[in-house]
């Protein structure tokens, strides 16, 4: 798939925000690179030694500081965690906010990292980096049901396990727009309790 392949549907995607101010706002973005074998993503888990949510997985992301733009903050983040330094003609677009039920709200932005691009993982914030096939998120995630909620916990089958929302979540989206044109929601789409806090 192409750069102005993923453009195009972004462009045709209309996106739904979250008005929250008694939440923090944050930015993630989806680093897509190029590869002889098809389009990959960047995916992280994070340093076991984080205070919050160590372990997890995660895209490059983190809280937005103030006055910046989800695409400033989401290049920031992916500078701060993997060194890979971006341009705002990187930003492809945005999906979905969605409100964590940590205190954030995540703008989710799609950026373009070119071919081969070098990357140096932050050992303070990242503890693996992977390098995932984009074709890999087309799957169908599994649902729970949880006595804490009336949403369903979203699971996004990856490596023989799963990634739970808000990670997950953000990918199936992403996967639906970009991949199938879909204008699937995932706002409501629940976190597994553990990473409530």
């Amino acid at each position: 798939m192409a750069e102005a392949e993923v453009a195009a549907a972004l462009r045709r995607f209309e996106r739904r925000g979250v008005e929250r101010p008694d939440l923090k706002r944050s930015a993630v973005g989806i680093t897509l690179v190029p590869d002889p074998d098809g389009l990959i993503f960047l995916l992280t888990r994070r340093a076991t030694t984080l205070r919050g949510h160590p372990g997890q997985w995660a895209l490059p992301g983190g809280r937005a500081e103030p006055g910046e733009s989800p695409g400033e903050t989401a290049r920031r983040e992916l500078s701060e965690e993997l060194g890979l330094t971006l341009g705002p003609d990187a930003e492809l677009g945005l999906l979905d906010d969605y409100a964590t039920r940590s205190g954030y709200v995540i703008t989710p932005v799609v950026l373009w990292a070119g071919p081969s691009p070098l990357l140096v993982p932050n050992p303070d914030e990242v503890g693996e980096l992977h390098r995932v096939p984009v074709a890999l998120l087309d799957v169908a995630p599994r649902f729970l049901t949880i006595p804490e909620s009336d949403q369903p916990v979203i699971q996004l089958p990856l490596f023989d396990r799963f990634v739970h929302a808000p990670t997950g979540a953000v990918l199936h989206q992403f996967a639906e727009v970009v991949l199938h044109g879909r204008a699937t929601r995932v706002a409501h789409m629940e976190q597994p309790v553990f990473a409530w806090r």
